[in-house]
């Protein structure tokens, strides 16, 4: 083990900061935590309507439906609940059988929703420096580039004031985070090696993932 690594959350095995029991471990964060910066973090939610909205929503749909309902049903209900009028979804053009069946709910419950490909601008990703060794249909011409900063700045565009990400890939998303202007959240992650359920290959670490350890 190394000897100077620096403990944090994922090390504790006591979570005392879910009910300030005191039993907190002695590198806990909680614990040695500045309070000035706690109480910056809590002026935030104070003095900004839209956070605090986000957060008091959060947690009445937590303590509501905790267990209870799925991903895609909370979603709805923050939805509702924030009062978004206009929702943005960003989408892997690999996921749109899934989008499409998400916008089909949101058709059934009344809520105005704009769908942006991650393909949009059909720019071939050799514009961007992807030898043709490295696309997915090597020798085959174009291959259109993910563009989610452009999926981003559409989404801005329209001024949603909710956005969903739908299985963008691995930094594609970072990106689009980086960019996009209203408060996001994930629905669907991609994973195509375990149905877009990433946590699969956590649970599965004692067998054919114990090499990780």
């Amino acid at each position: 083990m190394e000897q100077n690594k620096c403990l944090t959350c994922s090390a504790c095995g006591a979570l005392s900061c879910k009910n300030d029991d005191g039993k907190y471990p002695p590198f806990c964060l909680t614990k040695s935590l500045d309070q000035d910066l706690l109480q910056e973090t809590l002026d935030i939610y104070d003095n900004d309507e839209t956070l605090g909205n986000i957060a008091r929503v959060s947690a009445g749909i937590e303590g509501d439906f905790y267990g209870q309902k799925t991903r895609v049903e909370e979603t709805i209900e923050f939805i509702k609940r924030t009062g978004a009028k206009k929702v943005g979804i960003a989408t892997c053009v690999g996921l749109i059988p899934e989008a499409r069946l998400f916008t089909k709910i949101l058709d059934k419950e009344g809520i105005d929703y704009y769908t942006v490909g991650c393909k949009v601008g059909a720019v071939d990703k050799s514009r961007i420096g992807i030898p043709d060794q490295q696309k997915l249909n090597r020798g085959c011409g174009h291959e259109s580039m993910c563009n989610p900063i452009l999926q981003a700045k559409l989404l801005n565009e329209q001024k949603t004031d909710f956005n969903i990400m739908i299985g963008l890939c691995v930094g594609h998303d970072s990106l689009f985070l980086k960019h996009v202007e209203a408060p996001t959240t994930v629905l669907i992650v991609k994973d195509r090696v375990l149905c877009h359920n990433p946590v699969g290959a956590l649970y599965a670490s004692t067998g054919m993932y114990s090499r990780f350890k």
